[in-house]
């Protein structure tokens, strides 16, 4: 019974600082166009600030997760209780000085890449706290932090209709709070090691051309990963523009990120299922095809029953992708080596939000939306075929 009571203990805990953590994961990039947009810049501003943003936070990913990995004073926690204060004190300034555009770029670009990078560090606190004796249920945990994504963009949309794109800064610093307020609890006897016992006996491989000879198949899924996130992150950075020429405003744009967001709940609570009868290179290569099908769809879409359908797909994309990735580094890779592949993977998202960001708004700015869509279907073509051959003809683990 105690057991019992420990596991729902934890998961909840952990399950709380998911659903704010993706509560403010809506607001800051789901909404960052459009709060950006009414501040005052054009497509490609918007579009050069989520690249910056974004090169940060490829670059600083590793980084952190580099330090935090040594002894020292900078753990999981600690990162996180900084971030959601930077966070906290970013969105205040940005009340503060609402109309220079300086400012705003900078704050803006500053909470953005810091809510990023600590990403990967929540789910590293996850598995730190399981070593611990935490009992926590990391895949109900996750799709409960997409429920929260969902929830914040059922209600957000038409708030800032009513109220402006101020609320969305409020809504900031609330959920951070809560995050703060959680992290706190996560205190732990650290009578378990965060290594394991042999870990002695295996060998990391810490430089990127060792890591590649010895995974061959990963190196292309991370190519196919960036094309995938190219388009992925082509619609939700521009998803008020795509829904405006649909016909939709803000409120719409909170239905349709409620939509795609709340039907990842179900898939990730219950991927293990599908991992029993499917393996998780497959389900890889199944969720870019989703990738693939979902912007494809928004190319031909007339009014919001396009989009709505677009977002349907996110069930098979995006909802398997997470978990699927998470399952196939766990299992192919070394332990020393798992961290770094989950990093690996966050990077390659990054990259190709990278590029999304460089080209995609001045595609808009130049040429329109359609063409936007076609360039991001095309890219996500590509990844799905590189994937797939990836998969398909090399080892997933090779010794060197």
């Amino acid at each position: 019974m105690s057991d019992k009571k420990g596991r729902a203990t934890w998961t909840l805990r952990y399950s709380i600082l998911n659903a704010a953590y993706f509560s403010a994961f809506c607001t800051l990039h789901a909404y960052a166009a459009v709060y950006l947009l009414a501040k005052g810049m054009t497509n490609t501003q918007v579009g050069i600030l989520l690249a910056v943003s974004n090169i940060l936070s490829a670059v600083l990913q590793p980084v952190i997760a580099g330090i935090i990995d040594k002894p020292g004073f900078l753990t999981n926690k600690i990162y996180i209780i900084v971030s959601v204060i930077v966070i906290m004190i970013g969105s205040a300034v940005l009340l503060v000085c609402p109309d220079s555009i300086a400012v705003i770029f900078v704050v803006y670009a500053l909470i953005y890449t810091v809510q990023f990078v600590y990403q990967p560090v929540l789910t590293a606190l996850c598995f730190e706290y399981q070593k611990k004796g935490c009992d926590i249920v990391f895949g109900l945990a996750r799709g409960l932090g997409s429920a929260g994504f969902a929830v914040t963009s059922l209600f957000v949309g038409r708030a800032v209709e009513q109220s402006g794109v101020s609320i969305l800064l409020w809504m900031n610093i609330a959920v951070m709070i809560v995050s703060l307020a959680t992290i706190l609890t996560f205190t732990a006897d650290d009578d378990v090691s965060g290594k394991s016992q042999d870990s002695g006996r295996k060998i990391a491989h810490n430089g990127f051309s060792s890591f590649a000879k010895t995974y061959p198949a990963f190196m292309p899924f991370l190519i196919g990963t960036i094309c995938f996130f190219f388009g992925h992150n082509m619609i939700n950075d521009f998803m008020i523009v795509i829904i405006r020429n649909l016909g939709g405003a803000e409120t719409q744009l909170g239905y349709a990120t409620f939509l795609q967001a709340i039907l990842e709940l179900p898939v990730m609570a219950a991927i293990g299922i599908a991992l029993k009868k499917f393996s998780a290179d497959k389900l890889l290569v199944f969720s870019g095809m989703a990738f693939f099908v979902k912007i494809t769809i928004l190319v031909f879409a007339t009014n919001m029953i396009g989009m709505y359908v677009s977002q349907s797909f996110q069930i098979f994309a995006y909802a398997v992708f997470v978990p699927a990735g998470a399952y196939y580094v766990s299992t192919t890779m070394e332990e020393l080596d798992q961290v770094k592949g989950q990093a690996y993977i966050t990077s390659a998202i990054t990259i190709g939000g990278v590029f999304s960001n460089l080209i995609s708004g001045v595609i808009l700015d130049n040429s329109g939306i359609v063409p936007m869509l076609l360039t991001g279907t095309a890219v996500c073509a590509a990844g799905v075929i590189v994937t797939f051959i990836g998969m398909k003809k090399l080892p997933h683990h090779a010794e060197i």
